[in-house]
């Protein structure tokens, strides 16, 4: 018979909870960024398609890992979030030398709904990762930071495709990430902002991947 009541149960750890929720409603489970057609098709629209959509997201400073930066104050965090920030800046360079290998943005039946969907999707990332409830930026920021892992796959077979060479990713460390989320969100009400941070950028790639995916069909049918 179990000796815990439901009242003493340990509380879900933020780590685990923040690792489970990238794996299960981020990049990693959407189809397209794992599909033949985008990482091997003979079409390469769709990976130019997706190194200017993510450079329309990401590929600006400040990003994410910046605003989340100048909302946090918590010491371990920030000395976090600045080693994400030189990092990132790498990844940047590299979302540049991407986009001008892949050439112009592929011309699309429904273009101009395309721009409006990635600038909306835009603001709010960067509402978000600008949020002044405690947690809820550093969960932006290290949700897409863990989501980048995923996002750097496809972004790799771009590479392939237009010869440029792979640069290694620096950015993600999953275990840093998840002991830094125990320790900072010790308070249920930091833990449920960290956490709502976390899956509101991982619903804005998932939706970018639904317009990528969107773009292709809608080539396919012209």
């Amino acid at each position: 018979m179990a000796s815990a009541s439901l009242g003493t149960a340990p509380a879900p750890q933020p780590g685990p909870l923040l690792l489970a929720c990238v794996a299960g409603q981020g990049s990693a489970a959407h189809s397209w960024p794992r599909s033949p057609q985008l990482l091997r098709g003979t079409d390469a629209r769709a990976l130019a398609d997706l190194v200017h959509f993510v450079c329309l997201l990401h590929g600006r400073y400040p990003g994410v890992v910046d605003h989340a930066a100048a909302r946090t104050f918590d010491s371990a965090a920030r000395a976090w979030l600045t080693g994400a920030s030189y990092a990132f800046a790498g990844e940047r360079a590299y979302l540049a030398r991407l986009a001008v290998a892949a050439g112009p943005l592929p011309s699309t039946p429904g273009a101009a709904d395309s721009d409006g969907a990635v600038q909306a999707q835009r603001h709010a990332i960067e509402t978000l990762a600008s949020s002044e409830r405690k947690g809820c930026a550093l969960g932006a920021a290290m949700a897409f930071v863990l989501d980048w892992a995923s996002i750097r796959i496809a972004l790799d077979a771009a590479a392939v495709r237009f010869g440029v060479d792979v640069p290694p990713c620096d950015v993600v460390d999953a275990a840093a990430i998840e002991t830094l989320a125990a320790d900072f969100a010790v308070e249920p009400a930091t833990r449920r902002a960290l956490l709502f941070g976390a899956e509101q950028i991982l619903v804005q790639h998932y939706g970018l991947w639904d317009l990528l995916e969107t773009r292709h069909q809608a080539r396919g049918a012209a």
